[in-house]
């Protein structure tokens, strides 16, 4: 069983909530790729819809969209997801994982694309907010 820490960006209020999943939720994100879309209903958004953005292994190592499979490797890279050189042209081998979700990512990172009826603070605010109030 996987169990899962899902990001979720809302770029219309410009926030972002978290929320953990294990269980039968947490295995229908097995075997998806960086770009996919899934239900937002997995989470807990019922009538959204969530595309993955990315995401980190257990490790912390980040997914790359344009390497194949979920398997760690180590690339000589020049830019992009895990690395940002300081002067143009500089080169780097870095570990990164493939685009894939399996077993051994700890966080996906999901984008809200298409909203429900209800307002994202209301199904997914936090605890905090609402002791607050």
């Amino acid at each position: 069983m996987a169990d899962f820490r899902v990001v979720i960006s809302s770029p219309k209020d410009r926030k972002a909530y978290q929320v953990e999943i294990s269980g039968a939720e947490a295995n229908k994100f097995i075997g998806k790729s960086i770009s996919n879309t899934i239900d937002g209903g997995v989470v807990g958004l019922r009538g959204y819809t969530l595309q993955i953005a990315g995401g980190t292994d257990k490790d912390g190592f980040p997914m790359r969209k344009d390497l194949p499979r979920g398997q760690r490797r180590k690339i000589l890279t020049y830019a992009g997801t895990g690395y940002h050189p300081k002067d143009k042209g500089q080169r780097r081998r870095k570990t990164v994982c493939g685009g894939e979700i399996t077993a051994n990512i700890c966080q996906i990172n999901a984008t809200i694309t298409k909203y429900g009826q209800k307002p994202v603070a209301d199904l997914l605010g936090s605890k905090k907010e609402e002791k607050e109030e």
